[in-house]
């Protein structure tokens, strides 16, 4: 009989897709993480198949909301009592000047404030309503003019000046009947 022997050799016939460990890790990883996402993405499928459409629930409510006003209107009294400086720095501007925050003159600093104060009552109230640098204006807000106007006199005299408190102007008396 003959001795036929192959001399190739047989191994690259029973090795598989995998050559390198590089390979070989990759699979390990793909093997696990392919098969999380799909249940992760069979949870969230199956999840949301089951939530009710928006307003099918509680018609009434749904329809409510969507008709709600957006805006209101409310009317203040121009005669009513003035807040005082004080209550308008505690409510509105203690934010940044009681800390210092976003470069604010810090209540009773006098060193920061006396540069501001030079520049007169005007050029202050201006910077309030109207804003400068990084401060918001605040005109227009939760504050008349005048509140606001009392709140810089407040720190301002806090800090050393002698600025007096703005009040409403007075209005011209009605003529006497003859």
């Amino acid at each position: 009989m003959s001795d036929n022997h192959n001399t190739t050799d047989h191994a690259e016939d029973h090795t598989g897709p995998v050559k390198t460990p590089k390979q070989f890790l990759l699979a390990i990883i793909y093997s696990f993480v392919v098969p999380v996402f799909g249940i992760i993405g069979l949870t969230y499928v199956v999840g949301t198949a089951f939530k009710p459409v928006a307003g099918s629930v509680d018609l009434g409510k749904s329809i409510e909301q969507r008709i709600a006003k957006v805006g209101t209107v409310e009317i203040k009294d121009a005669n009513g009592p003035l807040k005082s400086g004080e209550e308008v720095y505690k409510a509105q501007c203690v934010a940044c000047h009681g800390t210092g925050a976003a470069g604010a003159p810090k209540f009773q600093d006098k060193g920061a404030w006396g540069a501001r104060i030079g520049k007169g009552y005007a050029a202050l109230l201006t910077s309030a309503l109207k804003g400068k640098g990084n401060m918001g204006a605040q005109g227009g807000g939760d504050f008349d003019d005048i509140e606001i106007g009392r709140a810089v006199v407040f720190m301002a005299n806090a800090a050393g000046a002698k600025l007096p408190v703005p009040d409403r102007p007075k209005t011209a008396a009605a003529p006497a009947a003859k």
